[in-house]
């Protein structure tokens, strides 16, 4: 079916070296075919015969359309398609959507095959890889003293959201990935002809299970639930694969190591998790103070937990006795702070020293009311923070080097101890995130408080400004005790007074950042400022515990933003805050809300134009600058490949620090399976050290190019804003030619689709805007405007044409990503499928002029577009993707014919609840086809 996985890693590409080969080819096909067919088995077993049969001759009439473009099929196929029966209908709806599910799961499965090949034929400088980033890093005359400098203070944080695109719930994933471990099985193990027939027997198990489990969730999700579902990754992916992954690099940097005296010198844990689940409340008021607590609990019990297996484990193995070994006194030290007396131990001092570092740690666990699963063998004091736990972990590594052991050492305690070092006791770091709006009306609320009159919403920017600067200076609180405060503003202060408390149990690491969601303007950082003075988090003397992190969203304030920035850090009361902080500010910059504003060439170039105009700015103050991307699955969202977006931001961007949103699907896709979670996580780490030193740190492309970009991005602005946001009638368009409301009711996340109770697209969360649009297979945020702009370029500059164009595309990286993601995103529209959503538009006059539009910019954007990059259809340079997606539609078409059909059942109110379950169903499957799509 296909030859890649289409979730973030960067696939395989023309040119690139293809280990696997035909014969890797020849094992997906055989993967998929045999899901396939135990599939087909389970649906005539459950279903019946008549259902199977229907099933594949939908299928296989599909394909003949797809394969030969026959038209008689595709009539046959709708045809086939109207005639069924609802019931019907939503078990051919469950065999596609299944069917696309599993072959997620064999494309994956092929993916960590060929990374695997490629890493046996030593392929060292594929790019995406540590092994080939520090080949480069070598080549270029960097050793591994000065590499190891570098993570010293490098940060690469992925960073965990609840963001509502991941359709599946988390039993269906657990299902999927007991299959995925089945298959990977078949590959590293020769089974013989009775263990073969035996895993067969388990994935018929495994499949008829996922069959019989439900695609949906019945009930809302809260916030906990949320958490829940975050942390299952952790169990899945983080807590091995990022100690092993450090620990591997580590033993990479060490070949030149004893050259520079540093032989002994471990690397810095310099990636580190985030997450907003539970901690996020812009827009989402079910995040309170009570809600953080419990997710920082929920955290705690993880990794604790975590810890406490792997002591266990450890025990039974550190075995070794003490008339065959030496110890140092450290270790003999712990080993007779045991409590454990039993005198079969009595001669082994590791796992005495175990059972005192258990005991501890089984304490602390209680302090924080985790129950361990298994008893200590006696009481002991416990630790107080991590770092009494890392050093005695430190104690059992440096007595078994320093007596011959090292290869001990370098086992499950390697790993412990640089887990330990990764996650702390608190998992990890949650951000704190609210809207500008809230804090504003928080701090009005305060002030008229204490001071009637005020008017704090009447201030302009420089009063308010003046009054948060002497609030920041004055020692005494802003809150009285005896004034009465509103809901919000008391939930607010809660959030802040929890904040504070997590930091006291568990250092400032917990919660190391407030972000501000809508930052407009100076005071917007001013007043959370002065919010978490109340708290005791920011201090009269100008010392912050926590990293105040502007977001800015709209087009209008990533232009504003450098600006903002300036005068923020001009004032000194700020200035001394930011210092307090080890002279690092960080910055977040919105992807999704920037695009639903501005469109997705004007998002993607004012992104990179404030970046540059951040680079400036705090070169000028001498600050760090550490900058925050909240990119979204899909490319309308600032989706798209990592590792390619990283090296494309401009010389300067990266600078050994970065952040990233992982949000909805895409979590699952990347993490959800070890090996390429792993994979993944590499790719983030690799692309931010060649970011960081391989490029050059005035790597602005010619002037000309900028102003080239610059023209394009406004005439594409114009474009965009003027369908989207000018058309009379085009929110009437919107809400009746996609899902957008029946998206509503998944049971998908616990935060609203819009700000308000309006449909204006102002007031819609950019999430649901753009998975409303892949679902009809449009995909308008990632393209929309573009066909436009270089026609308009074009007739200004005859001169240099398109070929100017062309040059853009082969010399600068930024220009070349952006056309790239566009290339994929066009891949997997449909015009034909997205016209049967518009006959969903009841104004005939309304459907025919804005749908006429969207035709004629969709196919002008993919007629530049490859004239652009040189190609003669879309993916043309990446033949494995394209066959990847292109072999999607047989099974994605039929679930986009029967989502419309059951779309005009649904609203001419039909009864029969099966027909919102059918479009829910169909909603999943298209999901997991397009894989990407919110």
């Amino acid at each position: 079916m296909s030859t890649t996985i289409l979730s973030d890693a960067r696939p395989l590409r023309a040119g690139d070296a293809d280990p696997a080969g035909a014969d890797g080819d020849a094992h997906l096909r055989a993967d998929i075919r045999l899901l396939g067919r135990i599939l087909g088995d389970t649906v005539r077993d459950q279903e019946g015969a008549d259902v199977f049969d229907l099933v594949e001759r939908i299928r296989q009439t599909s394909i003949r359309f797809h394969r030969d473009e026959d038209k008689n099929a595709r009539r046959e196929l709708e045809g086939t398609l109207d005639r069924l029966s609802t019931a019907e209908t939503v078990r051919i709806i469950r065999a596609f959507s299944y069917f696309s599910h599993l072959a997620n799961i064999a494309e994956d499965q092929n993916n960590i095959r060929q990374n695997r090949t490629q890493n046996m034929a030593k392929a060292v400088h594929a790019e995406g890889s540590l092994a080939g980033a520090i080949a480069r890093a070598r080549a270029a005359g960097i050793d591994a003293h000065r590499l190891r400098e570098f993570f010293r203070s490098a940060l690469v944080s992925p960073v965990l959201t609840a963001h509502p695109t991941e359709v599946r719930r988390k039993s269906t994933i657990d299902r999927e990935m007991e299959i995925a471990a089945l298959l990977e099985r078949r590959d590293r193990v020769q089974l013989t002809a009775a263990e073969l027939e035996a895993d067969n027997e388990e994935l018929r198990r495994a499949v008829l299970t996922l069959w019989q489990t439900n695609l949906l969730r019945r009930t809302k999700l809260t916030v906990v639930d949320e958490v829940a579902n975050g942390l299952s990754f952790y169990e899945y992916t983080f807590l091995r694969q990022l100690p092993r992954l450090l620990c591997a690099l580590d033993d990479a940097l060490r070949d030149d190591g004893q050259a520079n005296g540093k032989s002994d010198e471990e690397l810095a844990s310099f990636l580190r998790m985030g997450s907003w689940i539970g901690g996020d409340r812009d827009g989402n008021p079910f995040v309170t103070a009570d809600v953080m607590r419990a997710t920082l609990h929920m955290q705690c019990d993880r990794i604790l937990c975590f810890y406490l297996d792997e002591l266990h484990e450890l025990g039974a193995e550190l075995s070794l006795a003490s008339h065959l070994v030496e110890v140092t006194p450290q270790l003999q030290s712990l080993s007779d702070s045991s409590p454990d007396t039993s005198a079969h131990r009595s001669g082994e001092p590791y796992r005495r020293a175990v059972s005192c570092i258990y005991a501890r740690l089984a304490a602390a666990a209680a302090a924080f009311d985790v129950k361990p699963r298994r008893a200590a063998v006696g009481s002991a004091e416990p630790y107080r923070n991590v770092a009494e736990f890392r050093g005695d972990l430190d104690i059992i590594h440096r007595s078994l080097v320093e007596n011959n052991s090292a290869i001990v050492a370098r086992g499950r305690l390697r790993f412990l101890r640089r887990a330990a070092d990764c996650f702390g006791f608190h998992l990890a770091s949650l951000d704190m995130r609210q809207n500008s709006v809230v804090h504003e009306r928080t701090i009005a609320e305060l002030f008229e408080a204490v001071a009637p009159g005020t008017d704090y919403a009447a201030l302009d920017e420089k009063a308010r400004c003046a009054l948060l600067v002497g609030e920041l200076r004055t020692a005494r609180p802003l809150v009285s005790k005896f004034a009465s405060y509103s809901e919000e503003t008391l939930s607010e202060l809660g959030v802040m007074r929890a904040a504070s408390e997590a930091h006291t149990v568990f250092g400032e690491t917990v919660i190391p950042q407030s972000i501000v969601s809508m930052t407009q303007g100076v005071s917007d950082l001013l007043e959370i400022a002065v919010l978490l003075k109340e708290a005791g988090l920011v201090t009269p003397d100008g010392t912050s515990r926590i990293n105040i992190v502007p977001l800015f969203e709209t087009i209008e304030d990533l232009q504003a933003c450098s600006t903002i920035m300036d005068a923020l850090l001009s004032l000194p009361e700020y200035r001394r805050l930011v210092d307090s902080r080890g002279g690092v500010q960080e910055v977040m910059l919105g992807y999704s809300d920037s695009n639903k504003d501005g469109g997705f060439v004007t998002s993607g170039w004012e992104l990179y134009k404030a970046e540059i105009g951040l680079i400036e700015v705090f070169a000028k103050h001498n600050v760090r600058l550490r900058l925050f991307h909240g990119r979204g699955g899909s490319v309308g969202r600032g989706g798209g490949p990592s590792y390619d977006a990283i090296l494309a931001q401009p010389g300067g961007a990266v600078n050994g620090q970065i952040r990233i949103t992982e949000q909805g699907e895409i979590i699952s896709s990347k993490y959800s399976n070890p090996e390429v979670g792993r994979h993944n996580l590499e790719i983030l780490a690799a692309a931010t050290l060649e970011a960081s030193l391989l490029q050059p740190k005035h790597s602005a492309p010619r002037e000309e190019y900028l102003v080239a970009m610059e023209e394009l991005s406004e005439m594409a602005f114009r474009a965009y804003r003027h369908l989207v946001y000018e058309t009379p009638g085009f929110e009437d368009y919107f809400w009746a030619s996609t899902v957008i409301t029946e998206i509503s009711t998944l049971n998908i996340g616990s935060r609203p689709a819009s700000r308000k109770k309006t449909r204006r697209i102002e007031d819609l969360r950019a999430i649901p805007w753009v998975f409303s649009w892949a679902q009809c297979r449009l995909m308008l945020p990632g393209w929309y405007g573009f066909a436009s702009a270089v026609q308009g370029f074009v007739e200004k500059h005859p001169d240099k044409g398109i070929a100017f164009l062309q040059e853009l595309y082969r010399e600068w990286p930024f220009f070349r990503t952006l056309l790239s993601n566009m290339d994929m995103v066009l891949s997997k529209s449909s015009i034909a499928i997205a016209s049967r959503y518009a006959e969903l538009v009841p104004d005939e006059t309304l459907r025919a002029t804005i749908f006429q539009r969207i035709r004629a910019e969709w196919q002008s954007s993919i007629d530049l577009l490859l004239r652009i990059m040189g190609q003669d259809r879309l993916l043309g340079s990446n033949p494995l993707l394209e066959r990847s997606i292109r072999n999607r539609f047989p099974y994605l078409d039929p679930l986009n014919h029967v989502q419309v059909e059951l779309l005009k059942a649904h609203r001419a109110n039909d009864p029969d609840p099966q027909v919102l379950r059918g479009i829910q169903i169909t909603i999943n499957g298209i999901s997991a086809g397009l894989r990407n799509s919110g």
